[in-house]
């Protein structure tokens, strides 16, 4: 049994290798044994499989959760701060603008502090991926465990 490694990150999953590094005689084992031994490589097979598609959806979970925090960043923004900090700049550009244009002014840059983290968000979010790895292996496995018995029967 070896590890995989990722590129990205340091992943130390079991596996079996699905092809024989060096042949071995199975002349002398028992089919008890044999049948022991494919119980245990499935069984790590699985486990490997499980543990890859854990570690990759945590990976992906965790970017959701960054993109999250920019969609409530956007909305802390817009509810809480606007009760202070707007009606401050409304009555600061009031000064110089009728009372009724000061606090349009001061709604559309609300609504521009607010699209601009919502758009954050989205590029955050939008980075999410299926884990391809997992899919991939899976897909290998299943084709590996396939009987093939095409190739087993004799032409006719």
């Amino acid at each position: 049994m070896t590890t995989v490694s990722s590129q990205e990150q340091q992943l130390n999953v079991p596996y079996l290798p699905l092809s024989k590094e060096e042949d071995t005689a199975a002349g002398g084992q028992s089919i008890g044994k044999l049948v022991s031994d494919a119980t245990q490589h499935v069984s790590t097979l699985v486990r490997a499989e499980v543990e890859l598609a854990k570690t990759e959806v945590v990976r992906e979970a965790k970017k959701a959760v960054k993109g999250a925090v920019f969609f409530i960043i956007a909305l802390a923004v817009l509810l809480y701060s606007s009760f202070f900090f707007f009606f401050f700049l409304g009555e600061l550009l009031s000064e110089w603008l009728q009372r009724w244009a000061a606090y349009g002014i001061v709604f559309l840059l609300m609504l521009v502090v607010a699209g601009l983290f919502g758009w954050l968000g989205y590029l955050k979010v939008r980075k999410i991926k299926a884990p391809e790895r997992t899919l991939a292996s899976v897909k290998e496995t299943a084709a590996a465990l396939k009987p093939q018995h095409a190739e087993d029967e004799p032409a006719a």
